[in-house]
């Protein structure tokens, strides 16, 4: 009876782990896309970088609140030699007032410092430090850009390959047919047995083909199984609708978030300037304090209060100073020049991919014209070739130009949407137009 149940048991977890190993999951291009932006392992250390620029801002405030220290120290001494007006001479570890050894020392210290005037270094490291998680915000939702895309060109990629794997099927299923009919033929000495090598030679290449994109396919699944953390023994489904009924709307202008995150690293550099020159300026801050001493038989001191006014100058910056602020100068004019070089390299880019999109679009309706120009041809060769009027080499020529044609046209329509994915990327507004 035990042996029995182990065994249902044992047949139970084989039939879960195949239903676990079949695990297919169906995913649109919209879905793919906020997978990506969300749970990628690119999008989640971005958004990790916001948090950390974000408490990097609340560091720079806090240097505006007063800062205060308390301190205590307590010392054993050894018999002192005290001289003083107050204790009276004494020798011996004693003075005159005393009852017993001077032999310890009690030092208590409260200190406040409030900063008042700083050469306004504290509210422009504030203001750099703002700008800088701006511009880490604007890198972050950029690298979302970017995930979106990849993510966009592994979808579309397996779309592709699946499309060519269904024709290579289909194509196999023909070539494999006609070596049965050309080995019939052969039998019946109807046939060259070099036209029938030929007919072979076709599918074993069909063959290869199936395999080589079989492989492709894997690879392609992986790697988009990989980005959006889906479990590894799942299979993911691309779902077609959404790409055979594509209808391209027109993506206005959006301006990009890493030249948005360069001009703000441009605003921090500007900021850099003025906090060097705030070297030069002194610093002023309000002090307060308490301080309480207790010298055992000796000496005590409580609510001895003190406030005033700390001044500080580092006389050495007016020579020194100068090679720092000539440094966060040149900083500026970096990344001013590096803004304006984004600039006209983003205008190549959408230059680049508004091509790249038209002739995508005249590619697919040429496409579909060769399509149907190949059909026909192949019709007439074959219509040819079972009258005896055209020879195997023109047959299969034929055929190997139809499964091309046809390989091509199921391809366009996706390299459309490839096209107006990259443009509306190159336009800085990718995520928005996968949403529509």
């Amino acid at each position: 009876m035990k042996s029995k149940f182990s065994l249902i048991l044992v047949l139970f977890q084989l039939v879960s782990f195949t239903g676990q190993a079949q695990e297919t999951q169906k995913l649109t291009l919209k879905q793919t896309v906020e997978m990506a932006t969300t749970q990628s392992k690119q999008a989640v250390l971005a958004e990790a970088k916001v948090t950390t620029s974000d408490y990097e801002v609340k560091k720079a405030k806090n240097n505006r609140y007063p800062s205060a220290t308390l301190s205590g120290q307590y010392f054993r001494l050894t018999e002192p030699n005290i001289s003083s007006p107050l204790f009276g001479d004494s020798s011996s570890g004693s003075s005159a007032g005393s009852t017993g050894k001077i032999n310890q020392l009690l030092l208590g210290m409260a200190n406040v410092s409030i900063p008042v005037f700083n050469g306004f270094k504290i509210s422009q490291n504030i203001k750099a430090s703002e700008n800088l998680h701006e511009s880490e915000s604007l890198e972050a939702e950029y690298t979302k850009e970017q995930v979106a895309l990849y993510a966009t060109n592994l979808y579309l990629a397996i779309y592709k390959t699946q499309q060519m794997l269904d024709l290579l099927q289909d194509n196999l299923k023909s070539a494999h047919q006609r070596v049965v009919d050309f080995q019939a033929m052969e039998d019946n000495g109807l046939l060259a047995h070099n036209d029938m090598l030929k007919a072979q030679l076709q599918e074993s290449n069909v063959q290869l083909m199936i395999d080589q994109n079989q492989k492709n396919l894997d690879v392609l699944n992986f790697k988009l199984k990989n980005l959006l953390g889906i479990a590894e023994n799942s299979t993911i489904e691309i779902d077609p609708n959404g790409i055979d009924s594509f209808q391209a709307i027109a993506a206005g202008d959006a301006q990009r978030s890493d030249l948005q995150a360069a001009e703000y690293k441009q605003k921090a550099a500007e900021n850099g300037i003025k906090i060097a020159q705030g070297n030069y300026y002194p610093s002023i801050n309000l002090v307060g304090g308490y301080v309480a001493v207790d010298i055992k038989n000796a000496f005590t001191m409580t609510n001895a209060i003190n406030f005033g006014v700390g001044v500080s100058y580092d006389l050495s910056s007016i020579f020194k100073n100068n090679a720092e602020v000539k440094v966060a100068k040149s900083k500026s004019e970096e990344a001013k020049q590096s803004v304006a070089l984004l600039t006209d390299q983003i205008k190549e880019e959408v230059h680049e991919a508004q091509e790249n999109y038209t002739l995508a679009q005249k590619q697919y309706n040429v496409y579909n014209l060769a399509a149907e120009q190949a059909t026909e041809n192949y019709r007439i060769v074959k219509d040819k070739y079972d009258n005896g009027l055209s020879n195997t080499n023109d047959l299969l020529e034929a055929d190997v130009e139809q499964l091309q044609a046809n390989i091509n046209k199921a391809v366009s329509k996706a390299d459309i949407l490839q096209k107006y994915y990259e443009l509306a990327f190159a336009k800085g507004n990718l995520t928005q137009s996968v949403q529509q």
